[in-house]
């Protein structure tokens, strides 16, 4: 596995713990939420895998 790939997964998973803590404090809706969780995870996946 390559650094870039390492990368993106540390990146996504830290983007969606931010969503989530941001949710827990009440500025995000739960829908925001959901919605950040499913636009990284295909943008990570469409990125690690044309790598």
């Amino acid at each position: 596995m390559t650094e870039a790939k390492l990368g993106l997964i540390v990146v996504s998973v830290i983007i969606i713990a931010f969503a989530f803590a941001m949710r827990r404090f009440g500025v995000l809706q739960t829908t925001g939420v959901v919605a950040t969780a499913i636009i990284t995870v295909a943008i990570a996946a469409s990125l690690f895998l044309t790598q």
